[in-house]
């Protein structure tokens, strides 16, 4: 691996979703957005729900929905853990569009966690779909 690049891991509870060389990671964590580069000092980080970028080795810009999680750096390599991911080109935007419709309305009545969750999805789906 050269000196410049990093080894990236991006993991949902239920499967690998994406897995390569990088130069360039950002993600947002509770803290606010994060841009990792090779040699990064060793960091743990809380994730929220949002969007990694992901610079590939060859240049190209691979993108996820996340939702809250772990991020871990050490030693050029980043593991980004989360219950669910979703590289932006699976994302269905009318799809997510939707799923936001249906948690806004389950959460008018009441404003519980389960619904903040569901919309927090929704949002960070459809950010992804968008960016592409």
């Amino acid at each position: 691996m050269a000196d410049k690049l990093m080894q990236v891991e991006l993991v949902a509870a239920d499967r690998l979703v994406w897995s390569g060389e990088a130069s360039m990671v950002i993600a947002r964590t509770t803290e606010g957005d994060v841009g990792i580069l090779a040699n990064h000092a060793p960091m743990l980080s809380l994730m929220v729900d949002g969007v990694v970028d992901v610079t590939t080795a060859e240049g190209e810009t691979w993108i996820a929905a996340v939702d809250a999680g772990f991020l871990s750096v050490a030693n050029n390599r980043i593991s980004i853990l989360s219950e669910h991911a979703e590289m932006s080109h699976d994302i269905d935007l009318e799809n997510a569009r939707a799923d936001l419709e249906r948690a806004h309305a389950a959460g008018e009545n009441n404003d519980d966690a389960e619904a903040a969750a569901a919309r927090a999805w929704a949002e960070a789906r459809i950010r992804a779909a968008e960016k592409v």
